[in-house]
C-alpha cells in the first residue's frame, strides 16, 4: 500500500467510484444518501477532476497496486484572508480495508503537504458520533463546535456535525 498525491483521476476513476460507492453504502457521512447511483459517483469525481486543475483542489491516494482503497481530499481557500487554512475533505477508506491505520496515513500525507503549501489551520466536520471523529482527536484535532440537524442521512433523519481544527504551522 502507497500513498500518492494525484493530480488527475486519469486512470483510477473506476476505482474511485468504486470508493465512493463503498463508503456511502457503508454509512460514511460525506454528502451523499445511500444507495449511490454508478453515475452519481462518475459525475462527483468528474468534478473533483476539474477542481484538481485548479490550484485550490488536492487528492490523495492509498494504492494498493492500482486499486484505490482510500483517498482524501485538501480544499485551499480562494480568498486573500483565508490563504493560510484548508479543509479536509471527503476522508475515505474501502470497507475491506479499515482498521489498517490508512486513514492516518492519508491525514499524516495531507498535513505534509499543507505544512509544505503554507497551510497554518486545517478544519474539517464529520458526523456526531462517527467512528472518524475518534480518528480525528487522536490526530490531535480540537473540537470546534456541534451544529444539530446539519445533515440528512441515508435513514432520513436530520445528524449533527462536529467541526474540529488543527494548526499545523
Amino acid at each position: 500500500m502507497k500513498i500518492k498525491a494525484v493530480h488527475s483521476i486519469k486512470g483510477v476513476s473506476k476505482s474511485l467510484n468504486n470508493l465512493l460507492i463503498d463508503s456511502v453504502a457503508s454509512g460514511a457521512s460525506i454528502g451523499f444518501i445511500a444507495p449511490l447511483s454508478l453515475q452519481s459517483a462518475h459525475d462527483y469525481w468528474q468534478g473533483v477532476d476539474r477542481d484538481l486543475a485548479t490550484p485550490y483542489r488536492r487528492l490523495y491516494l492509498a494504492l494498493d497496486g492500482d486499486t484505490v482503497i482510500g483517498s482524501v481530499q485538501l480544499s485551499l481557500c480562494a480568498k486573500a484572508n483565508g490563504a493560510h487554512r484548508g479543509e479536509v475533505e471527503k476522508l475515505m477508506v474501502h470497507s475491506e480495508y479499515q482498521g489498517q491505520g490508512i486513514a492516518k496515513q492519508l491525514m499524516n500525507s495531507l498535513e505534509t503537504d499543507a505544512r509544505i503549501l503554507g497551510i497554518q489551520l486545517l478544519l474539517l466536520d464529520t458526523r456526531q458520533g462517527d467512528t472518524a471523529s475518534y480518528l480525528y482527536r487522536k490526530l490531535d484535532y480540537i473540537e470546534a463546535g456541534t451544529i444539530p440537524g446539519f445533515a440528512k442521512s441515508s435513514s432520513g433523519e436530520f445528524d449533527a456535525t462536529v467541526y474540529f481544527y488543527k494548526q499545523v504551522a
